[in-house]
């Protein structure tokens, strides 16, 4: 694994130039973990997509994305933007509901 690199490099069989076809994606995420992934994509030099695409890529694989290097890095931009929950707090999350105009009483004044 290149230390400088945030990921390892792609498996063989996908070939140097695999042609793709990129989408728009209207996701949401936890702010504090997007300003990490953001801070991590910069740190490397690549897009926020290209950063994402990569850790996805390795998880189908259930290999490991990033090396020690870049994990530590990881750490570091957490405790900057106060990411203070870890993998088990997947699928726990909750937000407030922001409450949507009654449309029975939109309009009226």
């Amino acid at each position: 694994m290149d230390p400088t690199h945030p990921l390892p490099p792609a498996s063989p069989a996908s070939g140097p130039d695999q042609p793709i076809e990129r989408v728009q994606i209207g996701a949401r995420m936890e702010k504090r973990m997007v300003k990490v992934l953001k801070a991590l994509a910069e740190y490397h030099d690549v897009s926020l997509g290209d950063l994402l695409e990569g850790i996805v890529l390795h998880a189908f694989e259930s290999k490991v994305p990033f090396n020690a290097t870049t994990l530590e890095r990881i750490t570091l931009l957490k405790q900057v933007y106060g990411l203070d929950y870890g993998a088990s707090a997947s699928h726990q999350f909750t937000e407030p509901h922001a409450t949507a105009p009654d449309p029975a009483t939109s309009g009226r004044g």
